[in-house]
């Protein structure tokens, strides 16, 4: 929540503690994947699939982390309309502290529902000797956020089993509820799941990018 080593006061955490009870009650975080196989083409940073015919734009970054993928696995994860529907009782209560440590939880609770999904999808590929590569979503490391929108049907057809009233997608690719994940998965016997580092990335108006640039003697 921003408090870095810092712990907050007790009012804070008083109030964290209340909300993490009301959430227990009523939170059913989800997930749906599907394995697929798909064609990369690593120096164009291009993943697509001839049928149905889909082409994603991963960008480079991407594309040099699922190199070496013998299949791929397609994902969505999200904390629930239970916890979105709390989030806006927040809201229309107007409370900006409960709001704002609500938000942070959400957070937390999308996050780990996709750290599960990697456990429960590494399990399934366990008798092919596979392993997985980290998990990369539409919006970072170059791939746009508006290729939920090819990401979504395909998942559908897919897995006709995904229902888009669990997770949907917004005319400008926001998904419905926000606590929510989706992307994509690297199979195979060859890769690798690295730490996440900047060095993966090459957004150069990062702030902690900056703050190195500033650091640097």
């Amino acid at each position: 929540m921003g408090y870095g080593d810092t712990i907050p006061d007790q009012t804070v955490l008083n109030e964290l503690t209340t909300i993490v009870e009301e959430v227990r009650t009523i939170l059913r975080p989800r997930f749906s994947f599907v394995i697929t196989d798909l064609k990369l083409q690593e120096e164009k940073g291009i993943l697509g699939t001839d049928s149905p015919s889909t082409v994603f734009h991963i960008g480079k970054i991407i594309s040099r982390q699922l190199k070496g993928s013998e299949a791929y696995a397609l994902f969505v994860c999200t904390a629930g309309m239970e916890f979105e529907n709390y989030q806006q009782q927040l809201k229309q209560e107007n409370d900006m502290v409960r709001m704002f440590i609500a938000d942070a939880l959400g957070s937390v609770i999308a996050e780990k529902c996709a750290d599960q999904m990697e456990i429960t999808l590494q399990a399934s590929i366990d008798k092919l000797g596979w392993k997985h590569t980290n998990r990369f979503s539409p919006g970072y490391c170059g791939w746009l956020v508006s290729e939920q929108q090819k990401l979504f049907p395909l998942i559908s057809r897919l897995s006709p089993s995904f229902s888009h009233e669990i997770v949907s997608l917004t005319e400008s690719s926001l998904m419905i509820p926000i606590k929510s994940v989706s992307g994509i998965i690297g199979l195979g016997k060859q890769v690798r799941h690295l730490d996440y580092t900047c060095g993966l990335c090459d957004l150069q108006q990062c702030y902690k990018r900056s703050k190195r640039v500033n650091r640097a003697p």
